[in-house]
């Protein structure tokens, strides 16, 4: 039986998931909690490495995403954009030399499209590494801030970020629309029609015009959510301009996989999934077979 290696953390800005590594590579155990950067201060972060090398040994451990942040507990500089694996084992920040490494985030420091990203390239190294995508590939992360990744010839080498989910939370609990946006989000006839309404442009417009067909009778309020999802996530899809039958490796699990997949198929693209969880083991063993 393998026996424990690290802990390979997948620090986010809300949550944390906590895997135990083994000697070949295995997972041995997950602790998924609450425990993201926005709930600790950066004094605490020591607490709880402590209190992790307490439940489940003393253990050397690589962290990736927000904790390398400036609401981290170190801001670790970011890389610039090709990147492989390699790269991000060659310039792991250690803040306990040889016990406790922060992974660096990547970044495009375009001004006509600057972008950043901290915790997705382990995941999108990663199942490169596991043979989950090919060498070239494009990779679609949904989430709070969906990322559209480019792989080619086995580097990270583009990305760009929409906050379609950020947006349809803001939405939901700020807006105009916020009675409206309680009911079900699942791939069906109300969110292909959001699908349709994206692919027509004019979001803005269109997010009002759903109230409106509420107050005249139009609609159903129950119907509003699933359509304005659609059309927040359609135009997400929209912008990667898709060629037919391209395909997309979707790394996304549960209700949202489900929602990115029928509008990628709406696009004409060719959806591929692909485990998240998978993919960030895969790539967080990667980086510290590498050490």
């Amino acid at each position: 039986m393998s026996k424990p290696a690290f802990l390979g953390i997948d620090w986010g800005t809300t949550n944390r998931r906590v895997h135990v590594m083994g000697t070949d590579g295995s997972l041995l155990a997950t602790q998924v909690d609450d425990r993201g950067v926005l709930s600790l201060t950066r004094e605490q972060f020591p607490v709880e490495i402590a209190a992790l090398r307490d439940r489940f040994g003393d253990l050397a451990i690589i962290a990736a995403g927000m904790v390398g942040s400036a609401r981290g507990w170190v801001e670790v500089p970011y890389l610039a954009c090709p990147v492989t694996l390699s790269d991000l084992a060659s310039r792991l920040h250690w803040v306990e030399p040889g016990r406790t490494a922060i992974v660096p985030g990547v970044a495009i420091a375009d001004p006509a499209r600057p972008e950043v990203m901290r915790g997705e390239e382990v995941q999108i190294l990663g199942a490169l590494q596991a043979g989950l995508v090919p060498p070239d590939a494009l990779l679609c992360q949904p989430g709070t801030h969906c990322k559209w990744a480019t792989l080619s010839r086995g580097a990270l080498t583009g990305f760009c970020t929409a906050m379609t989910g950020e947006l349809f939370a803001l939405l939901r609990r700020h807006s105009l629309l916020s009675g409206l946006l309680d009911g079900p989000v699942e791939p069906g006839a109300d969110f292909d029609a959001g699908l349709a309404l994206a692919v027509k442009g004019a979001p803005l417009g269109r997010l009002f015009g759903e109230r409106a067909a509420t107050l005249l009778g139009l609609r159903q309020p129950a119907q509003v959510a699933a359509r304005v999802s659609g059309l927040l996530i359609g135009g997400d899809v929209a912008e990667q301009a898709l060629a037919p039958r391209q395909p997309v490796h979707l790394l996304a699990d549960g209700g949202l996989a489900r929602l990115y997949a029928a509008a990628i198929a709406t696009a004409g693209g060719v959806v591929h999934p692909v485990s998240s969880q998978a993919a960030f083991l895969a790539g967080i063993s990667s980086i510290w077979s590498m050490v």
